[in-house]
């Protein structure tokens, strides 16, 4: 049901407000999961920099434990990476309240055939 012309001049009036409030500013982006998913992206990095240190620095010593520890160390970090990037790039992360549409949500949970079934049928004429 749409906004009566009053209604949407109270929320943009509302909205107005809000956005120049730095306190409740500071508040949505403490809660903002794309703020944690990036601060977890990063931490990430910085752990698979530490392993490769460990890599390189079993290598060079002879010490293959450290080498695989350090190998473990960064595929455990990249898989919680891939993890938290897409937490981070989730439809309907992007909006406070945001919701998402029923066709979007079954789209990202369609399994690898079914998108490439789609995008095949997808494809310009002439390149059949």
């Amino acid at each position: 049901m749409p906004l009566s012309e009053h209604e949407q001049r109270l929320f943009d009036q509302i909205e107005r407000s809000l956005a120049e409030d730095p306190k409740f500013a500071s508040a949505v982006r403490a809660n903002d999961p794309r703020f944690h998913a990036r601060r977890r992206l990063l931490v990430a990095a910085f752990v698979i920099i530490v392993g490769l240190g460990l890599v390189v620095l079993g290598t060079v010593i002879g010490n293959t434990p450290l080498g695989v520890a350090g190998f473990v160390v960064m595929l455990g970090s990249a898989a919680f990476a891939m993890q938290s990037r897409r937490r981070g790039n989730a439809p309907d992360l992007h909006a406070v309240g945001g919701t998402t549409s029923r066709r979007t949500r079954q789209t990202r949970k369609a399994g690898l055939i079914d998108r490439l079934e789609d995008r095949w049928r997808q494809r310009p004429e002439g390149h059949r």
